[in-house]
């Protein structure tokens, strides 16, 4: 270490206390690799802030040594956004763990940016309410990451991503400015909307310390069922019908033969249901008394293209562990770093995109797997590659996203560009939309500061 990072680190040691400085890169290790196991980087220091203040102390002293910055959530990322690929500072909000308040009439949660989404979602029941966004990795996501990302989950389909439950931001620029915007209103029509602009922002634009999001008041009771179909086709037409027959759609997820047949094979489980079939459909849905009896009905008239189904009240969790299990069994069953593409299409190119996409890439990568499921009622889809050697992660993700733009669709659904995506911007982004960006944070982050490297490339 160099007597001017000595001093940096002195200085930084100095704001947040000494034991809230790593620079022991066995302790640094869990900061600078991502969860999928690709993306491996350096830092010359972790700095783990516990307050607003000394977020902006941190930044303040940085700007003014000129030091690039990677803001960091609860690392669950999986496009390599929040890692120091060279060297830069890693701040941490993992300490901004404070829940302010749930405010039952408002309906709305006050957080730090640190507060894992379990914690949040645990501390809305508590007064009969929700958090609106869940996904799988709700263990230890933070609320600040799922707002950089604007995450999506599971129950997009029904509450809308998280850009939607922002109501209230706390943020701090690069040179150490805090800026709030902070009201519990659903209708604040001043000025640009900066929460919604810092939500994707995926850390490019400011840090993250505070959020107020707006709760939701959760069914009642649902029911799950897991629903065997021949075609893509047949599972949205199901959707469709249990939406025409007065039933609120809390999730509806697509899985795949193949995906189904990893999960049970590294968790140990019998199949789900008695017919092999190439898709499943996991819906579950919410309504009046008559629930099941209303599922029951429309899945019954649905004819032949149910092959066969199972039902059981929400949560579930036995079925849902089917769908729950695909990361980790991804993971698992892969020789190499999976490539994992988070992906959208209009609903009516789902079938197409999916039944053309797997013999293609049979004929162009005949060693890579592909296991594909995700949020079919929303049209995003996890595109997993397993076993793709190093020197093919950029020729297959190539063909990959240029396949699903052919579709009218997304190279991101929900999980960001980050550095995994970055040199793709233009198939998701006209050239004005890009300069525009650009334009925005270097009005922003003129220094370049934070995150770098990633959306948009200055």
């Amino acid at each position: 270490m160099t007597s001017t990072t000595l001093s940096i680190v002195s200085e930084l040691a100095e704001i947040v206390g000494p034991a809230n400085v790593l620079t022991d890169p066995d302790v640094t290790a869990g900061y600078v690799t991502d969860w999928t196991g690709h993306w491996s980087g350096h830092t010359e220091a972790v700095v783990r802030p516990g307050s607003t203040a000394e977020v902006s102390a941190v930044l303040t002293a940085c700007h003014r040594h000129g030091l690039r910055v990677v803001p960091q959530g609860g690392n669950t990322g999986l496009v390599g956004g929040s890692i120091p690929m060279d060297g830069e500072i890693v701040l941490s909000t993992r300490r901004l763990t404070t829940i302010e308040r749930v405010d039952v009439v408002d309906r709305t949660l006050a957080a730090g940016a640190g507060v894992i989404v379990a914690q949040a979602q645990e501390a809305a029941r508590q007064h009969g309410l929700d958090l609106g966004v869940d996904l799988a990795s709700r263990d230890s996501a933070t609320l600040g990451g799922i707002v950089s990302t604007n995450a999506g989950g599971i129950r997009m389909i029904k509450n809308g991503n998280t850009r939607r439950q922002l109501l209230g931001i706390e943020a701090v620029l690069s040179d150490g400015r805090v800026v709030t915007r902070w009201k519990e209103l659903v209708k604040d029509n001043v000025g640009y909307d900066l929460p919604g602009l810092l939500a994707g922002a995926e850390g490019t634009l400011a840090v993250i310390t505070r959020v107020l999001m707006r709760l939701v008041i959760p069914a009642p009771r649902t029911q799950v069922s897991l629903v065997a179909v021949t075609t893509v086709s047949d599972a949205l037409q199901l959707v469709d019908r249990l939406e025409r027959a007065g039933l609120t759609l809390e999730a509806a997820e697509l899985m795949t033969r193949p995906g189904i047949d990893l999960v049970r094979r590294h968790h140990d489980l019998r199949a789900p249901l008695d017919v092999d079939s190439p898709f499943l459909l996991l819906a579950e849905v919410s309504g009046q008394r008559d629930t099941q009896a209303l599922l029951l009905d429309v899945l019954e008239q649905a004819g032949e293209s149910v092959l066969d189904a199972a039902v059981e009240e929400g949560p579930a969790p036995k079925l849902w562990r089917y769908r729950e299990s695909h990361t980790e069994s991804i993971s698992a069953e892969s020789s190499t770093p999976p490539v994992k593409l988070d992906l959208s299409t209009p609903l009516r190119e789902v079938e197409q995109f999916l039944t053309t996409l797997t013999p293609a890439l049979a004929e162009n990568f005949p060693d890579v797997r592909a296991i594909c499921f995700g949020h079919v009622g929303d049209g995003n889809l996890h595109v997993n590659l397993l076993d793709v050697k190093e020197t093919e992660r950029e020729r297959v993700t190539d063909f990959v996203l240029r396949h699903v733009t052919q579709h009218g669709g997304s190279i991101s659904a929900e999980h960001g560009v980050g550095r995994a995506k970055a040199p793709w911007l233009a198939l998701g982004r006209s050239p004005e939309d890009i300069n525009l960006m650009k334009s925005i944070r270097a009005a922003i982050d003129p220094a370049g500061l934070l995150n770098p490297h990633i959306l948009p490339i200055r």
